[in-house]
């Protein structure tokens, strides 16, 4: 069960959206503390609906049918304003090591209450570096996305149609995907990578076209 310390940084979602997606991010801050005050912090005008720490303890800022401001710019299917298509998680991590086991549970209980209550499907849970790949990279080459699409709380990724297997064919596979954002070639395949095949290096490949 979460424990309850809003934010201010939040207000009403745009044009009626509800939630259709769910964003992961990592704090990349040196505690869940001081993530949460940051997160809480009216001049810092950054906010999430949820913080996990590294003990799997939960902590709410932003009610889910409101919009917290974790996505930024940022697109998917086509789609911006993410702020207001999407919930926003946040994970006590830097980036630089594994996330621990309590948190991973946490999340896949947490996940599957949210996408039970607003019938999101795997495909809508996604990454920061999925919807801002010129911009971030968080949650990282580090987390487990295996472990979630083994639970259907996260899309596994598909071969796509690789046609002449050239970059124009990537691109467009790619945004059969979701991945949308206007980005040169290279920052795409690094999001593509990262998000599906984060070991993967070296120049397009046909691997590449399974995302």
């Amino acid at each position: 069960m979460a424990v309850m310390h809003p934010s201010p940084n939040c207000g009403p979602r745009r044009d009626g959206l509800l939630p259709t997606l769910v964003l992961i991010h990592y704090t990349a801050m040196g505690s869940a503390q001081a993530a949460l005050e940051r997160l809480c912090d009216p001049t810092a005008e950054v906010s999430a609906h949820y913080l996990i720490g590294a003990g799997g303890d939960v902590t709410q800022m932003v009610e889910e049918t409101a919009r917290a401001w974790h996505a930024g710019a940022g697109e998917w299917c086509g789609q911006d304003d993410i702020n207001s298509r999407s919930i926003g998680i946040e994970l006590d991590n830097r980036g630089t090591h594994p996330f621990s086991e309590p948190q991973m549970a946490a999340l896949e209980q947490l996940l599957r209450g949210i996408m039970a209550r607003w019938d999101i499907a795997p495909s809508g849970v996604i990454g920061h570096s999925d919807i801002a790949p010129a911009r971030k990279i968080d949650p990282g080459p580090r987390f487990d996305w295996r472990r979630l699409e083994r639970q259907g709380l996260a899309a596994s990724a598909v071969p796509r149609e690789v046609g002449a297997g050239d970059e124009a064919a990537f691109i467009a596979a790619a945004r059969s995907a979701g991945f949308t954002a206007d980005v040169d070639v290279a920052t795409l395949l690094a999001a593509t990578r990262l998000r599906h095949a984060p070991w993967r290096t070296g120049p397009l490949q046909r691997d590449d076209f399974t995302l």
